[in-house]
């Protein structure tokens, strides 16, 4: 509140200022006091923005701005020697549009400066590396809880405000799952901030003229240079479009599953009957499935079978397998 009210006291100044300056100058007190005033709202609008924005961003566009605007004095000084006395808009113009490009083309060609922004400014550009933006379905997921607990994590995880707006409006959801899981979220930001391994930093940073989450979270990897963590799929293809990095919490999952090819055995138990007539259903404690050829029958009991083949499907990972014989039952048989 008091940072907005210094901000509302900066465009009120720069109103007054405005109006003095339109009374110096004999013009219009209210087009003076209008103009200071949008002036200053511009100012508040950059200081806004610019407090997300990565430092070396906005070294290499003010550099690259200030380069353009002595090329376009330059080029304005070179029209008027041609064509005569232009006014100010001979040197201005060229040097607005200088500016611009200046500032535009260093912002874009930042990739190909980078080795010189590391070591300008290392701390910088390592901690834009190791931020984490965190999404609305990973943060309500809760493993990521489990996963910095166990020291794996390195870096700031930074949740966004708007993802915070959007916690909030599932928390307050008159379905009950719904807001089950909002209220799980806030519990596992919550264990997050308490958890010695990380850091947790919750910023203000938006970007108004997006409406979607998905965009705002993508944005916002751009601006500070992080990557963001999700199991959301959608948003894993649109921000790697986007050519934003990406952390998928279930492709770590999956990446970590335990390896089985075909020929070893294993023990597990029946929990259920299968698709196909005589087929049982067993989970591994990862819960990846494993499909029993001819293992309804045991329903209910462990059974030690035979890796046959293993499936990889966009759901996750699939085991068939085959009874290894009958004396490997474990317990009393089923008909």
């Amino acid at each position: 509140m008091t940072l907005w009210l210094v901000r509302g006291g900066v465009v009120v100044l720069a109103g007054w200022a405005g109006s003095e300056l339109a009374r110096t100058l004999g013009i219009s007190l209210v087009a003076g006091a209008l103009v200071g005033a949008g002036l200053g709202g511009f100012a508040v609008w950059v200081e806004t923005h610019a407090g997300g924005v990565p430092v070396e961003r906005l070294f290499w566009g003010t550099l690259g701005g200030f380069f353009g605007l002595i090329a376009g004095l330059a080029v304005g000084a070179a029209v008027a020697s041609l064509l005569g006395t232009t006014g100010m808009a001979g040197f201005g113009l060229p040097a607005l549009l200088g500016a611009y490009l200046g500032a535009a083309t260093a912002l874009r060609r930042r990739a190909d400066l980078e080795p010189v922004s590391a070591v300008l400014f290392p701390g910088s550009t390592r901690r834009g590396e190791l931020s984490k933006i965190l999404d609305t379905s990973v943060i309500i997921d809760g493993r990521i809880a489990d996963l910095a607990d166990t020291g794996f994590l390195d870096g700031v995880l930074v949740v966004p405000q708007f993802v915070l707006a959007e916690l909030q409006q599932i928390a307050d959801s008159p379905d009950p799952l719904r807001r089950n899981r909002g209220k799980r979220g806030f519990d596992v930001l919550q264990r997050l901030q308490r958890s010695g391994k990380v850091k947790v930093d919750i910023t203000d940073l938006d970007f108004s003229h997006v409406r979607e989450v998905d965009r705002k979270l993508i944005e916002l990897g751009k601006t500070v240079g992080g990557k963001v963590l999700t199991n959301d799929y959608n948003l894993n293809k649109m921000a790697e479009l986007s050519g934003v990095a990406v952390l998928n919490l279930n492709e770590l999952a999956n990446a970590l599953k335990p390896v089985v090819l075909p020929g070893e055995a294993m023990q597990v138990q029946v929990l259920r009957e299968g698709k196909e007539p005589g087929q049982g259903v067993a989970y591994l404690d990862d819960g990846t499935m494993v499909v029993i050829d001819q293992g309804k029958r045991y329903l209910g009991q462990t059974v030690d079978v035979t890796v046959t083949s293993v499936l990889q499907t966009t759901a996750g990972r699939m085991i068939f397998t085959r009874l290894r014989d009958d004396e490997s039952v474990s317990g009393p048989r089923g008909a």
